[in-house]
């Protein structure tokens, strides 16, 4: 999915959700939206994947009905958030009943170096070419988070994670 195609989907949930209705981006479909160039084949938002709250039951509703990919993701169950999360949030538009918006791109950067899979460079590259994230902020966000590593399963070569984005962006 494109843009596009992820803008025509969020217009139809939309129209299918409660007003005031608001959703959080995670993942591909949140860095397309950003402005990234790579294509997505669904769209993660934050949520309990366990135990989903009816707002995003009916999103997931919705999706199945519309034949798209959709997934919760307990991001606060994946990494410690950092401070400020939430007022870095930035907000992407209306979709009819829909405010949308795309996760702390500090999270993201987070979430991303800890999995430390190519795509996930690619995604942090862009963050931090496109000045959503400053390269200097990723490190102090990994050293606190390390500091609460024990409450997370935070991948043990976070570190040299950052050290490869480091060399990749030379």
């Amino acid at each position: 999915m494109d843009n596009a195609e992820i803008v025509s989907i969020l217009q139809a949930i939309g129209k299918r959700v409660p007003p005031s209705s608001q959703l959080i981006l995670v993942g591909g479909s949140a860095l397309v939206l950003l402005g990234s160039p790579r294509q997505t084949i669904d769209i993660d938002f934050v949520g309990d994947d366990i135990h989903p709250n009816e707002l995003h039951k009916t999103i997931m509703e919705a999706a199945r009905e519309l034949k798209i990919y959709v997934e919760p993701v307990p991001l606060d169950k994946f990494i410690p958030l950092p401070e400020g999360n939430v007022e870095r949030n930035v907000r992407i538009g209306q979709f009819e009943n829909l405010e949308v918006y795309v996760a702390d791109p500090y999270s993201i950067a987070l979430s991303k170096l800890d999995r430390g899979f190519d795509t996930d460079f690619d995604d942090l590259i862009f963050l931090i070419r496109q000045t959503h994230v400053s390269l200097s902020e990723p490190e102090k966000i990994t050293q606190k988070a390390l500091l609460q590593a024990g409450k997370f399963d935070l991948h043990p070569d976070i570190l040299t994670h950052l050290q490869e984005l480091k060399k990749r962006l030379k």
